[in-house]
């Protein structure tokens, strides 16, 4: 599980993260979510042991994030927003390396690698380096690395960035299994949708602050909206989308046509 307790995270004057108060059951998805710079990185990289907060308390599998870090690190998988991969590896080597520092190793560590990039329909790139893949293949990587030590805990930044449909599709599934096991998954993403589809509790930040939680349905009839999209938006301030768009369409200005004589003409003359 997850549990923070006042957690507070602040760089210089500014707060990224002020009293946030999570908790997240086994078995759960929680979709975390907010505008850019809410605080949602900021948030995981404290519960994955990578910074450290200003103040409150973290735990993650019942282990305190900054008294018992490896503990933490031992049951936690982490997709981050933007992974970075030793690219002169092969998917083969980069992920044997990740099994072997989970303490798995020999034919074991073998058959997992095989298993996990078998479910991506990967096997033909195994030996490939990795700087041969496309950006959903390498993804794919990622969510393999993350998986491979068969983890308590489940941190998803973006998971389904770059990634094919079908694949999309795999891991939607493979999340709801997870959960249905016994897992803790906390899912942040920008496609509500998706969110909305495979969540079942959903809490919302906004400069650093949880603003609401619940279900999409709760969200929803607690702002009066008809969508968790416009729910989002009616939380973290965002203006009407119409005037929005007239705004950008007035700044672009009127497209130029050809007239009659096939002259370009500007429509703002």
């Amino acid at each position: 599980m997850i549990d923070t307790q006042s957690l507070t995270r602040h760089f210089g004057d500014k707060a990224a993260v002020e009293n946030l108060d999570l908790h997240v059951e086994p078995g759960e998805i929680l979709g975390f979510l907010g505008p850019n710079g809410a605080g949602k990185s900021t948030t995981v990289k404290i519960l994955t042991c990578m910074i450290k907060p200003t103040r409150g308390s973290a735990w993650v599998a019942g282990f305190d994030v900054e008294h018992d870090p490896m503990e933490v690190k031992r049951r936690l998988g982490y997709v981050p927003e933007a992974g970075a991969l030793y690219e002169a590896l092969t998917a083969r080597e980069y992920l044997t390396m990740v099994a072997n520092l989970r303490g798995i190793e020999g034919g074991y560590a073998e058959r997992k690698v095989s298993e996990l990039l078998g479910l991506f329909d990967m096997l033909d790139a195994l030996d490939k380096p990795l700087s041969a893949h496309s950006k959903g293949m390498k993804q794919k990587v990622l969510i393999s690395a993350a998986l491979i030590g068969n983890p308590e805990v489940l941190f998803l930044d973006e998971p389904l960035n770059g990634i094919d449909a079908n694949a999309a599709l795999v891991v939607k599934e493979l999340l709801r299994e997870l959960a249905s096991q016994g897992r803790t998954i906390l899912f942040c993403s920008h496609i509500l949708e998706v969110v909305e589809r495979i969540c079942t509790r959903i809490v919302i930040i906004d400069q650093g602050r949880k603003v609401t939680e619940g279900t999409a349905g709760d969200i929803a009839a607690e702002t009066g909206t008809e969508s968790l999209e416009q729910a989002f938006a009616q939380l973290t301030g965002v203006r009407d989308t119409a005037e929005v768009t007239r705004g950008l369409l007035s700044a672009l200005g009127a497209p130029e046509r050809a007239d009659e004589g096939g002259q370009r003409t500007d429509r703002r003359a």
